[in-house]
């Protein structure tokens, strides 16, 4: 029978726990006072021999005996085995009780799922919440010694009411060397498919949610068999029993008070009650006490189970519910705070000390003055924020934004356009500083990137590629005889005259012409897209001319093209020459 004592600790005073050393059921003496009794008995009896039955000679022995046992008893690790020991039945018992099945949960869906106020319905529920309490007792049989005593037989289970002559019946005939407990789960699920099927109940969603709880109940009945079949292994039970015997046998001979007057360390006073041995006694021994009672919480001691108790109280409440309980509710009816927006229920005088209000946080304390509520201005703030940023990025290696420019690469750099379309991309007034500069640090670049050669240019590309543009490249008609060598003359003079041109010069100028044409007008529509999608390539083409002498001059910029196409070529020309005179900013 379980020992509740949990209204006399309810309030921690003077003496609350002082108060249950006076309890006698379920308390360390009655579990040690046989185990103490025969302890102090042999304790005196080695005393009385010792001092009264001894010789000199043999006292002398039993006392090295006596210190011998006293110096070694403390090697035997009885503290580290029993505490380890005492934990693990302590974790097992009360995990078997949060196996026991309480139906209380299936039964209430049992009385609102399955449908019917005619005898057929009521024999329906009867039947279900009867099969869950079959299976309950049982398991229990099994494992509980006061429920074996109580139905000794199935055929007790037949006269109590919990299984009907039928249901023995068909029980037998299985005929099984296992354990049925199982058996009334399935008569379960087989009959609330039954019902479904029947239309007693409604939905399949409703159909699962009581399988579900079912087998719920099944698995705690499984593991109380599975707890009651394997038990903590019987080698540490037995190392926790004779570690703890034979440290108490030592503690007979090794705790005895020798005569004073041999002067022996630690026994210049001659006690009759060894009080600490005792004190040791009691913790150690009702230590072991307690897992012995723990191991096995289904038996009849005053701390197991009360399984009778159980097995009566969900039999009673199961019925109960899904029989004179189903669809009988009480009258709807508005109550008492039903136009209240803060509900106050009252306080009896006993209680009223207990009354709080309701707890804001733990900030809501706290006090300040009025000006410290009072907020500041923000100006004071920045100086401080941007004078902090300047001193971490001198700390760092970096700059501010206001005097560095924004980070470009080869990619950022192809995509700007010429210098005036550039500048005509941007707004016509700056009111910030800073974007002035940043203008001004853009364009001085751009001047350096065109007055580079077109070969030491980034994202300089030798070979073929083809172009970002839609707009299909125009090539020169083929040639089948090589054109004159020499466009211009007096190379060597500073009066450059320039020669007659052929047809062939004049349509391969015409390609240039076209090609850069369309390269400017593609530009405009470059400068929106994305840089990692967009890449101009170069193209080179072999216009077929003849080998010159060694060397090429410089060709202007685009800004400064003539309007006569003939002044592009200079004095010499490459052999193959490249497409060197398109936009150089889209390059």
């Amino acid at each position: 029978m379980t020992i509740t004592y949990t209204n006399k600790v309810a309030d921690a005073r003077l003496g609350s726990f002082s108060c249950l050393l006076l309890c006698w059921r379920g308390s360390i003496y009655k579990l040690l006072y046989g185990e103490f009794l025969i302890f102090m008995f042999l304790y005196y009896a080695i005393r009385g021999v010792y001092r009264m039955a001894l010789t000199n000679d043999q006292q002398l022995l039993f006392e090295k005996l006596a210190l011998y046992c006293d110096n070694y008893i403390q090697l035997i690790p009885i503290s580290f085995v029993l505490g380890f020991y005492v934990t693990l039945v302590v974790t097992r018992w009360w995990n078997q009780y949060e196996s026991l099945p309480w139906p209380d949960r299936l039964m209430s869906q049992v009385s609102a799922f399955v449908e019917g106020k005619d005898e057929q319905g009521r024999l329906l529920r009867r039947t279900l919440i009867r099969y869950v309490i079959l299976g309950q007792v049982l398991i229990l049989r099994s494992i509980s010694t006061a429920v074996y005593k109580r139905f000794p037989s199935l055929q007790h289970l037949v006269q109590a009411g919990f299984m009907t002559p039928g249901e023995y019946k068909e029980l037998q005939k299985l005929g099984l060397p296992h354990n049925t407990y199982w058996v009334p789960w399935v008569w379960f699920a087989n009959l609330a498919m039954k019902a479904y099927v029947g239309g007693r109940i409604r939905d399949s969603v409703l159909l699962q949610s009581l399988i579900n709880e079912m087998c719920t109940l099944r698995t705690q009945c499984g593991h109380l068999y599975a707890y009651d079949w394997i038990s903590i292994p019987l080698v540490y039970t037995q190392v926790v029993t004779v570690a703890v015997y034979s440290f108490f046998l030592a503690c007979l001979v090794g705790r005895q008070f020798l005569n004073p007057v041999k002067n022996y360390p630690g026994h210049e006073m001659d006690l009759v009650v060894p009080i600490f041995t005792i004190l040791q006694f009691l913790f150690y021994m009702g230590w072991l006490k307690v897992a012995e009672q723990l191991i096995n919480p289904f038996g009849e001691d005053d701390d197991d189970f009360e399984t009778n108790f159980i097995i009566d109280r969900n039999l009673q409440v199961s019925l109960l519910s899904v029989d004179e309980m189903h669809q009988d509710l009480p009258p709807m009816e508005r109550d008492m705070y039903w136009n209240e927006l803060e509900p106050q229920p009252p306080y009896t005088a006993a209680s009223a000390q207990s009354r709080r209000p309701s707890f804001l946080g733990s900030t809501f304390n706290i006090s300040l003055q009025k000006e410290d509520m009072e907020f500041q201005p923000n100006e004071e703030d920045d100086d401080n924020e941007n004078n902090h940023g300047s001193v971490i990025g001198r700390f760092l290696g970096l700059q501010s934004s206001d005097h560095q420019p924004p980070r470009t690469d080869s990619k950022t750099k192809l995509l700007w356009s010429k210098k005036d379309s550039y500048l005509e991309s941007q707004p016509n007034s700056r009111k910030n500083s800073s974007d002035q500069e940043d203008n001004a640090w853009r364009l001085k670049t751009l001047d350096s990137f065109r007055a580079a050669p077109l070969f030491e240019r980034p994202g300089y590309h030798s070979a073929p590629q083809t172009p970002l543009s839609h707009t299909p490249m125009v090539f020169p008609p083929e040639q089948s005889a090589p054109s004159k060598p020499y466009l211009v003359t007096g190379t060597d003079t500073k009066d450059k005259s320039l020669t007659p041109m052929t047809s062939e010069t004049k349509n391969t100028l015409q390609f240039l012409k076209t090609n850069v044409e369309l390269l400017l007008g593609d530009e405009a529509s470059l400068e929106h897209q994305e840089v990692n999608h967009m890449k101009k390539k170069t193209v080179e083409f072999n216009l077929n001319i003849p080998k010159s002498p060694i060397g090429y001059s410089r060709e202007p910029h685009l800004d400064q093209w003539p309007n006569n196409i003939h002044t592009i070529l200079k004095d010499h020309v490459e052999p193959h020459p490249t497409l060197e005179n398109r936009d150089e900013t889209g390059t």
